[in-house]
């Protein structure tokens, strides 16, 4: 992307990144969390050549890219000689695709110790966002890799380019590690306590008409609810800053409904 473009008069450069601000900022990032799958591209290690393809895609409890990849896969053994890599989000809908907003965040790749604490708590959020992907997921040879953002591009349609840190796609919290212990017990609390708030989560925010809505994943920003092929991010009000009275944010965003 370019850093700027000649003004008409040939002396005056006018650059085609805008400041960036909060907006532009929640777009990346749902970009990111709402992505069921991504674009990777990697670097041939015997080429050099850029390699690209298709990978499912969640985040981990820090909001880090995890994916779950085959160790027989070409982008794997890439990565695996060069961590170095992209991921392209943002599917086109209707009309003119570059009309549509899509972010790539550059990344070095991390691959996770099968068995280890982090690729089991990691492996139980990323089966629930993908079920279907407990088919193959214990099978010899494939493996869960973070990709831990560095920088990234935000186009957000023509005119609205945006680069953005790496640090803004990652949630700061001190106890994420208890949270992603805890997360399936929060859910499930959630879900008992609060009957179908995912089906009205979804009527209420975004409109939707289908039920059998589900609550993915959470963290200390927000809650992901999901059905088949669509998920939909719900950022919290107040941000977690302790695990004391998270289920009373948790349960607040669920059930929000708007003033009449």
């Amino acid at each position: 992307m370019a850093d700027g473009v000649e003004g008409r008069s040939g002396t005056t450069p006018t650059s085609v990144i805008r400041p960036t601000d909060e907006a532009s900022l929640k777009l990346a990032r749902r970009l990111v969390r709402e992505a069921r799958f991504a674009a990777i591209s990697v670097l041939d290690p015997e080429t050099g050549h850029p390699l690209v393809s298709r990978v499912l895609t969640g985040t981990d409890i820090d909001g880090v890219p995890v994916i779950l990849i085959s160790t027989l896969a070409a982008h794997t053994k890439a990565l695996l000689s060069d961590p170095r890599c992209a991921l392209l989000f943002g599917e086109p809908g209707k009309g003119d695709p570059p009309a549509w907003p899509r972010v790539t965040v550059l990344c070095d790749a991390e691959r996770l110790d099968p068995g280890g604490e982090s690729d089991s708590c990691t492996r139980k959020r990323f089966l629930r966002r993908h079920p279907k992907s407990k088919l193959y997921a214990d099978f010899p040879g494939f493996a869960f890799f973070r990709l831990v953002p560095k920088s990234a591009s935000l186009n957000g349609g023509f005119g609205r380019a945006y680069i953005i840190s790496g640090d803004a796609f990652i949630i700061e919290f001190a106890m994420n590690k208890e949270l992603s212990i805890q997360e399936l017990h929060i859910i499930e609390t959630l879900e008992k306590a609060h009957c179908n708030a995912a089906d009205r989560a979804a009527r209420v925010y975004f409109q939707e008409k289908t039920a059998n809505w589900y609550i993915s994943g959470l963290d200390a920003e927000g809650i992901d609810i999901a059905r088949k092929e669509k998920i939909h991010r719900l950022e919290l009000v107040n941000r977690i800053t302790s695990l004391n009275g998270l289920i009373v944010e948790y349960s607040n965003v669920l059930n929000w409904r708007p003033e009449n």
